[in-house]
């Protein structure tokens, strides 16, 4: 399951995996597609997604923007979910991103989920490292199935939370309002090996970085 928000994430899985990857969602660019259908009524299936647009990962964004790091952009993120208390919420960064996005007809990344134009590439990766089936997991950790991944790949929808090898080698998860995914296993290389082929960008954990990553970098100043 994924790791808890008032923990450090590599004190949380301790003694199962020693490396954490962090990798950012990526805003959505419609190329061939009407941005007016990124609505929660309209909004466009998997397939639509990768045939139709293209990513735009948070360092492009933070040049469109001005927005000085990725620490401010993932604040803003979750500002506009309404996913921080208060004290630590910035609607003037927030507003900022939403100004960029809709200036460049660009959609937010969606939180709580693997994206749309990554989520095929990631388990592709997994594939390609001799993997052909995968436990599909709820958030809570108390259910699982376990799933082809040739049919995933072909699946609209993927509802699962966490999806880990059948040997429990290595977790792929979401946190529910998080706009990132983490890859996390004991061997480094495998990771990196992933992040290479899928293009991810993100950072690896060390021993401190907990969920709010973003929020204790910059209120802990």
């Amino acid at each position: 399951m994924c790791a808890e928000g008032d923990v450090p994430i590599k004190t949380f899985y301790e003694g199962i995996f020693r490396e954490v990857f962090i990798f950012f969602h990526p805003f959505i660019k419609p190329v061939s597609i009407d941005p007016e259908l990124f609505y929660p009524d309209t909004y466009p299936d998997k397939f639509q997604i990768i045939e139709h647009c293209e990513r735009v990962k948070w360092s492009e964004f933070l040049s469109l923007s001005g927005i000085n790091s990725y620490e401010e952009l993932d604040v803003a993120l979750r500002t506009s979910i309404l996913g921080l208390k208060k004290e630590f919420a910035d609607q003037r960064l927030a507003d900022k991103m939403k100004e960029t996005y809709e200036r460049y007809n660009l959609a937010p990344p969606a939180e709580g989920l693997l994206p749309d134009l990554l989520v095929n590439k990631v388990l592709e990766a997994v594939r390609s490292q001799g993997e052909d089936w995968i436990w599909v997991g709820d958030e809570f950790g108390t259910v699982r199935k376990l799933e082809y991944i040739l049919d995933l790949l072909d699946e609209d929808t993927l509802l699962g939370k966490n999806f880990f090898t059948h040997d429990h080698s290595m977790l792929i998860t979401t946190h529910w309002d998080s706009h990132f995914s983490m890859i996390c296993a004991n061997d480094r290389n495998r990771i990196e090996q992933m992040v290479n082929e899928c293009d991810l960008e993100g950072f690896f954990c060390n021993d401190e970085t907990k969920l709010y990553w973003s929020v204790h970098a910059l209120h802990d100043r």
